[in-house]
């Protein structure tokens, strides 16, 4: 491509006003102003024409859709931090980079995480549903709307990552004990500061948990790690919370246990068949035993700028000639 002509990036999603105009500024930019998520039919045709294209999470670009990519379509730059919607091999194996945005969002995550660990056991939302709906408050009494107690609680974490470990330093300020388990044990200095204990056996510590937070990518690897199996670890006084990816709990297994008494609770930002949410887990959180956000946990305006300026880096570095800073590769997943 002549160094003067200007790549056509097509964005499939709308995007924060300062995003969208740092990229008209930069690029030959195709906007999705009134934000209607593109069909794969869509998604083939963009890739035909386009040098770069920037999808989201709700873009779901896999093996067939790839085959339609065009020549000029060297770089899939995601405005994401998870590639689980990016068939990242078949891209690579075709010749194009995929970059993501990893590390801005971390914070916000952890934030959100923490609020649902709040939230599940204390009630919260079913608190708040009692001063909006039908019936009026009767008032304060000693034995209505109790909770449970998360001082002293243990909490296990899945996935010690940037994330995870922003959720430990959280919760650690509640009185939670750190429990956590990763694909490899974090350095000793991390496991000190956050006072963590390591179980190399997922089971082992899904069975002595009070509260279970997912944060761990989803991969082929982590595809229902939460099984039912798994889940039948867990102490019917234990509760979920997942802010990572749906897929990593086997979610009819949750329901049947919740539904059973066979588990206390679940915090849930993210769901299996997203946007699709199962009207069990809608019946469940109206009896108060789960709380659903819809995919809301890095939802701040900040992060989603910062996402938007790393997407622009990575575009700029690309064509440049150099290897872009958030390059993703099989390798890493």
């Amino acid at each position: 491509m002549p160094k003067s002509k200007k790549p056509l990036v097509i964005v499939t999603r709308k995007l924060p006003d300062s995003v969208e105009t740092r990229m008209r500024e930069l690029f030959d930019t195709r906007l999705n102003i009134d934000d209607t998520p593109m069909s794969q039919a869509q998604l083939a045709e963009a890739m035909r024409s386009a040098d770069v294209l920037v999808p989201t999470v709700t873009d779901r670009i896999d093996g067939p859709v790839l085959k339609e990519a065009g020549d000029r379509l060297k770089l899939i730059a995601n405005f994401g931090n998870g590639v689980d919607n990016i068939d990242v091999a078949a891209a690579v194996n075709r010749g194009i980079t995929v970059t993501n945005t990893p590390g801005v969002l971390t914070e916000d995550t952890a934030d959100m995480t923490m609020a649902l660990i709040l939230a599940v056991p204390r009630r919260l939302a079913e608190g708040a549903n009692v001063l909006t709906g039908d019936k009026e408050w009767a008032g304060w009494s000693p034995t209505w709307m109790l909770g449970r107690r998360i001082w002293g609680k243990r909490l296990g974490i899945i996935g010690m990552g940037r994330i995870g470990q922003a959720v430990a330093r959280r919760a650690a300020a509640f009185g939670l004990q750190i429990h956590y388990h990763n694909r490899r044990r974090v350095a000793p200095a991390i496991e000190d500061a956050l006072q963590a204990t390591y179980w190399e056996s997922l089971d082992q510590m899904l069975s002595r948990m009070d509260i279970i937070s997912i944060n761990c990518p989803h991969t082929p690897a982590t595809y229902h790690l939460l099984s039912a199996r798994r889940l039948k670890l867990l102490r019917p006084q234990a509760y979920v919370v997942n802010t990572a990816r749906g897929e990593v709990i086997d979610e009819n297994a949750l329901i049947r246990m919740i539904g059973a008494n066979e588990l206390a609770g679940a915090g849930l930002d993210v769901f299996e068949h997203e946007p699709a949410v199962n009207p069990k887990l809608a019946r469940l959180a109206r009896e108060g035993k789960v709380v659903l956000l819809p995919h809301m946990g890095s939802a701040t305006v900040e992060g989603r700028v910062d996402m938007g300026d790393k997407v622009i880096v990575n575009i700029r570095t690309f064509m440049d000639g150099h290897k872009p800073p958030d390059r993703v590769l099989p390798s890493m997943l």
